[in-house]
């Protein structure tokens, strides 16, 4: 399952809605994607919403 390891975000659920206003269920997945990241002097990779790699990138921590 996708999910950011620093902020937490998961899959969130809800409706695709037509034009005759019929519901089907859909997902809303957030953009996770696989970084390597400076932790204590070191690197480790991560996986990262990229909201989270946006903030992390403005302290310049991603290696």
């Amino acid at each position: 399952m996708a999910k950011c390891e620093m902020c937490g975000k998961t899959p969130q659920f809800g409706h695709n809605v037509s034009h005759s206003n019929r519901h089907t269920k859909r997902q809303f997945r957030p953009n996770i994607q696989r970084v390597k990241v400076v932790e204590n002097g070191r690197l480790v990779s991560k996986y990262l919403c990229a909201r989270c790699i946006r903030t992390l990138s403005k302290d310049a921590k991603i290696g």
